[in-house]
């Protein structure tokens, strides 16, 4: 696929101007209102049939623990195949999952473990999936629109988490959670469909690094040793762990706390998707990355503010409204931070560098639920959400103490991989990258 300027679109559409990219875009948004109506249905279902506050946080951690044990070879195989093939692929298998949990549910013979199991390779197939498609957007648009695609995609998502949430709510209570399912389920075939239409240009052959565990290492260490990257994920990986969680704990808040049901679950996810769709169209009307780290960090201080409003409130239309500055802050500090990740890593670490980013964004996430469940049945959920709320601001302040020395170490790396990128015959960001280690 060849390049494409475009300069009559609007700032914020720049991306639009790649045939592949709103083929991708297209078919992307139509599965995610799927894959959101998934989501708060099978919450419901868990509650429903459990009436558990640590059996929802255990169903997060069995989806999403297979992201922070496989991403590393999601990432390795998105770093050497076809990262176009690798997601008809995981796309295919997602859609298989989908609708085998509509047939167990509308069929009346769906129990907790097959809930379990179904969230668990899911899991697995995302392990192979996010990697794939965080690092095929650079395919897609190329270095010039890659801020602009991350933050659109951003959009979508949570667009899509508006509109996702809010349908789930209403068909939960008029027919049931298995219609939702076998809604996402068939929702697949728009994403299938723009994938088989696009004509992704020759990608040149990657070096394979030796052998899989030494790809892995390799990724791994550089994102270690590499310090503004690593502060980025350390920081992302703290949030995950603390304060994403409180969705997890969604069903419990419309339920017990604010007294709603299923309709107030689906409007609570809702305001917070609004918030974050505003955030990602802000993040998308900027045209350079220069304040970004100031802006991520503002934005988990931001998050955890407001989740300790939001666990403070007994009021519905209060909780929704304070959810709204919840998402938009979540939102600003994961689309920034992945935005500023990618600009700083060279293309044959894509992949893994994203790897990465996946296991700290999702693969924590986890390890938050399981933690966020137990502390709620203890403490109850009010006081989980808020001490998660802490631990963001924790986090914020310290990366924010942090960022001069980062920023000299971020600007190195970002001239870097300009050259690169200019110059086929620039050698790699070893130079760059030992330098923002030694920072």
């Amino acid at each position: 696929m060849a390049e494409v300027s475009a300069p009559d679109r609007h700032p914020m559409l720049r991306a639009f101007a790649h045939r592949d990219y709103r083929l991708f875009f297209s078919g992307q948004l139509v599965s995610l209102i799927g894959t959101w109506m998934q989501s708060v249905a099978q919450s419901w279902l868990v509650y429903r049939l459990s009436g558990s506050a640590v059996l929802l946080g255990l169903v997060g951690f069995a989806g999403q623990i297979p992201v922070f044990l496989l991403a590393p070879a999601g990432g390795s195989l998105a770093d050497t195949r076809s990262r176009h093939k690798i997601i008809l692929g995981t796309q295919t298998a997602s859609m298989v999952l989908a609708l085998v949990l509509a047939g167990l549910t509308l069929t009346g013979r769906v129990q907790l473990w097959q809930v379990f199991t179904l969230a668990a390779l899911l899991g697995v197939v995302n392990a192979f999936d996010i990697p794939a498609r965080q690092a095929f957007l650079v395919e897609l648009v190329g270095r010039s629109d890659l801020m602009n695609a991350i933050a659109l995609n951003s959009s979508m998502f949570n667009g899509a988490r508006i509109i996702g949430p809010a349908l789930a709510g209403v068909m939960v209570a008029a027919i049931g959670e298995g219609w939702c399912f076998f809604l996402n389920g068939i929702s697949y075939i728009a994403v299938l469909a723009g994938l088989l239409l696009m004509s992704p240009r020759p990608i040149p052959p990657r070096p394979d690094g030796g052998t899989p565990l030494g790809r892995i290492i390799q990724g791994l260490g550089f994102s270690a040793r590499t310090e503004p990257i690593r502060a980025l994920l350390l920081l992302l990986g703290l949030v995950s762990l603390a304060g994403m969680p409180y969705a997890v704990l969604m069903p419990i808040f419309a339920d017990q706390v604010l007294h709603t049901g299923v309709r107030g679950l689906g409007v609570l996810m809702g305001a917070s998707g609004f918030g974050a769709l505003l955030g990602a169209l802000v993040l998308a009307a900027r045209r350079e990355m220069r304040g970004l780290g100031r802006w991520i960090a503002w934005a988990a201080a931001g998050f955890g503010a407001s989740l300790i409003a939001f666990s403070a409130s007994r009021s519905f239309w209060l909780s929704t409204a304070l959810l709204v500055p919840a998402g938009f802050a979540m939102i600003v500090q994961t689309a920034a931070s992945n935005t500023l990740i990618q600009a700083m890593v060279p293309d044959e670490l894509r992949g893994r560098v994203m790897a990465t980013y996946s296991m700290m964004f999702m693969g924590m996430a986890p390890f938050g639920a399981l933690l966020a469940g137990l502390l709620a049945g203890r403490l109850g959920a009010p006081a989980a959400v808020a001490a998660g709320g802490v631990a963001c601001i924790a986090g914020a302040v310290a990366f924010g103490s942090r960022l001069p020395a980062l920023r000299i170490a971020a600007r190195e790396l970002l001239i870097h991989q300009e050259m690169a990128a200019s110059d086929p015959m620039s050698g790699p960001p070893s130079t760059a990258a030992a330098s923002a280690s030694s920072r």
